[in-house]
């Protein structure tokens, strides 16, 4: 056994779906035990002629799921992102066997209300959250006392790849909200929704589902200056640091640990 087997699964994919040209989810088959928490990410890899690229990348499938559900936005000039962009049904790639990450939902506090925050594939750990909240949910084991509010931005509503998904979760339980905003509505004419970048939206909602500084932990997923914008406002509100949770994507690739 070599010892890039002893560190990595070689999980086959089963399932591509693209949602628009430069985003697009993949299921795989991991091939063998994946233990993770909703929220945290694996790292997937891809074995090049010269060298193995690698990066993290948050789980979208629940732990439920026998297959592992990954979402991506093609960055043409990456290390990663354009060879995984050519794989397809049936093909395999790496995945480190240990899943990491904080970025899980806080239930241990008293604070009740989670409000999440995210740009395009930002959605990812927070789609594993609600499918597993979902399924404890139907057996009898969340009773809803966790209140998820979801504000999800774009610059075009073909880019939020889990749209309706969330959508009819968000129709059969109380305890989900979801509100998606584009940034670009002039070049998407069919949008009726909100419109302004997500962070332009925020305090409304915050106010609106009485998400305050004392019940409410907040999950900022995706683009890094929204990030920090929202942190900002947040912050500006009052809220501590142990209320601000946080999932930067895009990070250049040398701060990414392999």
């Amino acid at each position: 056994m070599s010892a890039t087997d002893e560190k990595f699964y070689r999980p086959r994919i089963t399932k591509r779906v693209d949602f628009a040209p430069d985003l697009w989810m993949i299921r795989v088959n991991p091939g063998g035990e994946f233990k993770f928490a909703p929220g945290q990410y694996a790292t997937l890899g891809v074995e090049g002629p010269q060298k193995r690229s690698e990066r993290p990348y948050s789980i979208v499938s629940s732990s439920y799921e026998s297959e592992m559900e990954f979402f991506f936005e093609l960055v043409h000039d990456g290390d990663l992102t354009p060879q995984l962009y050519k794989l397809q049904p049936g093909d395999e790639l790496l995945m480190r066997k240990v899943a990491k990450g904080r970025f899980t939902l806080d239930t241990k506090s008293s604070r009740t209300n989670h409000l999440l925050v995210c740009t395009v594939t930002g959605i990812a750990p927070f789609v594993s959250y609600v499918r597993t909240l979902y399924q404890d949910w139907k057996e009898g084991k969340f009773a809803g006392e966790h209140k998820l509010l979801l504000l999800t931005g774009a610059s075009r509503s073909w880019e939020f790849g889990y749209h309706d998904e969330m959508l009819e979760y968000a129709r059969q339980v109380p305890w989900l909200k979801l509100v998606p905003t584009v940034s670009r509505p002039w070049e998407d004419e069919k949008w009726k929704g909100e419109t302004g970048r997500v962070e332009d939206i925020l305090r409304k909602y915050a106010d609106m589902w009485q998400a305050t500084r004392e019940n409410c932990v907040a999950y900022l997923c995706g683009h890094p200056e929204m990030i920090e914008h929202c942190k900002e406002i947040l912050k500006r509100c009052g809220y501590p640091k142990e209320a601000l949770k946080e999932e930067i994507y895009w990070v250049p690739a040398k701060k990414v640990a392999a």
